[in-house]
């Protein structure tokens, strides 16, 4: 993109993953001998298939699903009347040949739901007799493949919690041999995927309050560099007011709007770079609020 070019700011929510500027694989800045993807990786998942059906009975959960605990199942409770999306499925028998000793969980299915759990669980509780679906044994070429496959979709929709997230990109890398290769499978950087990993260093505590939203994703990165002993400590002591102070530390004045518009017309911000640095610096939440507000501004 041009220096100072304009784009529209709500591009910045899709803009993570293979066509962020900052994580993505299509990076201006990104490598361009980048590592091989994963052992029976293909482009399954974006290649047409015939859509089909079967009844519930033949089909099973994926065992090794990333989403942990129960379901909310609440948003779906219109798939008894219609199916937006079909679920991806693999037959038991390419399941099989990866992990053998799965088999008693898959009890007498025929059909193993990679996709679409929660589609698979909504139409088991809400009374529907079949699921609309797509077979694609060619996700199952290998582990790395259909782990891909499995936990893709639901980092880009952020399905997943931080913590299962993390959990799932830690078996990714493990399949796939190295980080690197995983973050391309996934259409991440490789930081992206340390810092992720990362967070499986964690006090158990502390992961409770990441998953509860109580600690931030940022605070929590940097924690998890400090010895596990020692992190809870670290982090009580950053939300106490330090003892015997007798008044509260100067706050920095706040930035007015003009002072910071004059900024970045000194500095010749384009969206090139504001874009994703907005994105780093506010996540994907804040950027969420950052273009409700600029809606109300320019409606």
């Amino acid at each position: 993109m041009a220096r100072g070019k304009r784009t529209d700011l709500a591009s910045l929510v899709h803009s993570t993953g293979a066509n962020s500027p900052v994580d993505g694989k299509n990076s201006a800045h990104a490598p361009s001998d980048k590592p091989a993807n994963p052992p029976g990786w293909t482009d399954a998942l974006l290649s047409p298939a015939p859509l089909t059906s079967a009844p519930l009975a033949d089909l099973v959960a994926n065992p090794r699903n990333p989403r942990e605990g129960d379901l909310n199942l609440e948003d779906l409770e219109s798939i008894a009347e219609l199916q937006l999306q079909p679920a991806l499925v693999v037959s038991r028998d390419a399941y099989l040949r990866l992990w053998p000793e799965d088999e008693p969980e898959l009890g007498a299915a025929k059909l193993v739901v990679i996709n679409g759990c929660r589609r698979l669980a909504a139409a088991q509780k809400y009374g529907c007799e079949k699921l609309e679906l797509v077979v694609k044994d060619e996700v199952a070429a290998s582990r790395a493949a259909l782990r891909t496959a499995a936990i893709r979709e639901n980092v880009e929709r952020e399905n997943l919690d931080v913590i299962e997230e993390a959990r799932a990109v830690e078996a990714l890398v493990a399949d796939c041999g190295t980080a690197a290769a995983a973050a391309v499978a996934l259409g991440k950087t490789e930081a992206w995927v340390s810092q992720r990993r990362a967070l499986l260093k964690l006090a158990p505590q502390l992961q409770q309050k990441l998953r509860a939203g109580e600690l931030a994703i940022r605070v929590a990165r940097n924690l998890a560099q400090v010895p596990v002993a020692e992190q809870v400590a670290r982090w009580q002591a950053s939300l106490a007011k330090p003892e015997g102070e007798k008044a509260e530390r100067k706050q920095p004045a706040p930035i007015g709007v003009d002072q910071l518009t004059r900024s970045l017309k000194k500095w010749d911000v384009g969206t090139d770079t504001l874009a994703p640095a907005l994105l780093a610096h506010l996540d994907r939440p804040g950027v969420h609020a950052l273009i409700a507000e600029l809606r109300q501004l320019v409606s």
